[in-house]
């Protein structure tokens, strides 16, 4: 004994479509929208007037301020005369000693 279709179809009125749910050709996307067409070539030619931009407003005055503390010092990774790099184990050592204490 099977529901009729109706209560068969209850049961996906509250539950989001899947590729599996429905028959060929459903394509889900991720709600980005089209920014252009494609092309017989294969390749894909943007529309300008489909792309979206975003216009700062003037923020002279204003009180809020980034979630970026002021006292973070930059990260200079350069390493002058060493070859390897970062990759050298006695840089990493002398730096992990200089930061952490003896081991």
């Amino acid at each position: 004994m099977q529901p009729t279709r109706i209560l068969q179809g209850l049961r996906y009125r509250k539950l989001r479509l899947t590729t599996k749910d429905v028959n060929k050709g459903f394509y889900k996307g991720n709600r980005t929208g089209s920014m252009g067409t494609h092309t017989s070539y294969g390749t894909y030619k943007i529309d300008y007037s489909k792309v979206r931009t975003y216009v700062c407003p003037d923020l002279t005055g204003f009180k809020l301020t980034p979630f970026v503390s002021k006292t973070i010092r930059p990260v200079h990774d350069q390493f002058p005369g060493d070859k390897l790099g970062p990759r050298n184990p006695a840089t990493y050592l002398a730096r992990w000693k200089s930061e952490n204490g003896l081991d």
